[in-house]
């Protein structure tokens, strides 16, 4: 394959990501502003967030997580997150004694309270260890906002009216796991602004 054929292949890439980004911006923008409100106010009163993903969605739940321990674009005070994608003792205790689909559920149960937020991330909304997290997040009285594509799959019928759905309209992992990282970044910028509007 030529060296300009390449280059032709990867503008294509950009210019798909790019459209599904306008099409996701149009159709997400105000299930990420309510999901920014819901976090902002877990936080407020003392709460955390947790999250979880596998593979890529693992990824993105741990650099949640570290933007808003460490800091996104600000300085500013550490805010309490939890990725339960880190801990591989744990990870693999639970999968060896229960079963892998337990992993992050297990450590809700042990780590979370009422009104804390799980952010539950899985571009195909199938992953049985994010599904049962989602579980017991509502068996402790927390709300869950869920990070999905394509149709939801059984995390979009699981969740109740507390929660939050944020589905990327496209059928490309790809395109949804970009647009999860974006709305990620989005999340960030939004919970600093709303808690600490006057610091840079």
């Amino acid at each position: 394959m030529s060296k300009d054929t390449i280059a032709n292949n990867v503008k294509s890439i950009f210019d798909a990501s790019i459209q599904a980004k306008q099409e996701a911006s149009d159709k997400l923008n105000t299930q990420i502003a309510s999901a920014i409100e819901k976090m902002v106010s877990a936080l407020k009163n003392g709460n955390k967030i947790l999250s979880c993903g596998n593979g890529g969605s693992a990824a993105d739940a741990q650099h949640f997580a570290a933007e808003l321990v460490c800091r996104f674009e600000r300085d500013r005070p550490a805010l309490a997150a939890i990725a339960l994608t880190v801990d591989s003792s744990a990870l693999t205790a639970i999968s060896n004694d229960y079963h892998f689909d337990e992993i992050f559920a297990r450590q809700v149960d042990a780590l979370a309270k009422q009104d804390d937020v799980l952010l539950a991330i899985s571009t195909s909304g199938f992953s049985p260890n994010v599904v049962r997290a989602i579980e017991q997040a509502h068996e402790q009285g927390m709300a869950v906002v869920a990070l999905t594509g394509r149709d939801g799959g059984k995390v979009a019928k699981i969740l109740n009216d507390n929660d939050i759905e944020i589905r990327v309209p496209s059928e490309s992992t790809a395109r949804i796991q970009e647009i999860h990282l974006l709305t990620i970044h989005c999340l960030c910028d939004q919970i600093d602004e709303s808690l600490f509007p006057n610091q840079n």
